[in-house]
């Protein structure tokens, strides 16, 4: 929230050379899919979990999203599909009738 909005991170990211990834000021709707990614791993694994090493709770985390997350966990903004199934159908050719 408020952190990030401040004038001196925003003065420090700019002598940074970067950019926020903030959406406009009182937009809710703007992060939407990432704000509720980031919920989902938190509540649904990191929360729950206690790592002993980062590496262990990178592995996890990985597994987490590939194995659980994008393909056996639907999605209410893609019409209650998966996410790989949403991301395979725009890679196959249209064919024609």
């Amino acid at each position: 929230g408020s952190v990030y909005t401040s004038g001196d991170y925003r003065a420090l990211i700019k002598r940074l050379g970067m950019r926020s990834s903030m959406g406009r000021t009182g937009v809710c709707w703007d992060n939407a899919m990432a704000e509720s990614f980031f919920s989902a791993l938190k509540n649904e694994r990191v929360h729950r979990t206690v790592y002993a090493t980062k590496k262990q709770a990178t592995r996890d985390i990985i597994a987490y999203i590939e194995g659980f997350y994008n393909s056996r966990r639907r999605h209410s903004a893609l019409d209650y599909r998966y996410p790989n199934d949403v991301h395979y159908s725009y890679q196959q050719p249209t064919q024609a009738a």
